[in-house]
């Protein structure tokens, strides 16, 4: 599998540069027209996870990480601002990507921990659990391209809560060329030919 952290950027020792291959590399793609849509990755393994996220594997709290690569190799520039994401499962229910942003509160607020201080008054000393959820490589790998110029590519992570199972695919829809507004034909992805 053509992904893993590159060198890190000045700046950024502990933040490195994740890097994908091109959307025609991998097995588990579609083309419709001049557009491939490759799945790259199903993070379910803390050793999958690792090269993304580093210690923090987010199928552990009940979301499915998925990576998407789109290649644009027409003549004009694609919109996806509009982009729908679906996992669909064997029995054929749809479950809709949620956005990157709001994967932190999946997990539900968390309740203070009060722990008697060893403060004279006896007041309390209130501590809060961090949210695994609220990392930087949630977001920070999440796909947020809006457009994709011609012969460029994209790529990001898009997450599910659901577990994974075999014989799912990955249905996208919202593809649009820029000029004309045409919507591109849905693309399916069965997830079976996606590297373990």
């Amino acid at each position: 599998m053509a992904l893993g952290p590159d060198k890190a950027v000045a700046g950024e020792k502990d933040k490195a540069k994740f890097a994908t291959g091109a959307a025609s590399s991998y097995p588990a793609r579609q083309t419709s027209g001049k557009v491939t849509l490759a799945v790259a990755a199903v993070i379910e393994t803390d050793e999958q996870a690792r090269s993304a996220f580093g210690k923090l594997n987010p199928y552990k709290y009940g979301v499915l990480p998925i990576l998407v690569v789109i290649q644009n190799d027409g003549n004009e520039a694609i919109r996806t601002d509009n982009l729908r994401v679906d996992y669909i499962a064997p029995d054929g229910s749809h479950v809709e990507a949620t956005p990157a942003q709001d994967v932190r509160f999946l997990a539900g607020p968390k309740r203070p921990n009060t722990v008697p201080g060893p403060n004279p008054t006896g007041v309390p000393h209130i501590g809060r659990n961090k949210n695994p959820l609220a990392a930087w490589e949630i977001e920070g790998r999440a796909f947020t391209a809006k457009m994709i110029p011609a012969g460029q590519a994209a790529s990001g992570f898009f997450y599910f809560q659901t577990g994974h199972r075999s014989g799912s695919s990955l249905y996208v829809t919202g593809l649009r060329e820029a000029g004309s507004g045409k919507e591109l034909l849905y693309i399916e992805v069965p997830l079976r030919d996606v590297p373990r």
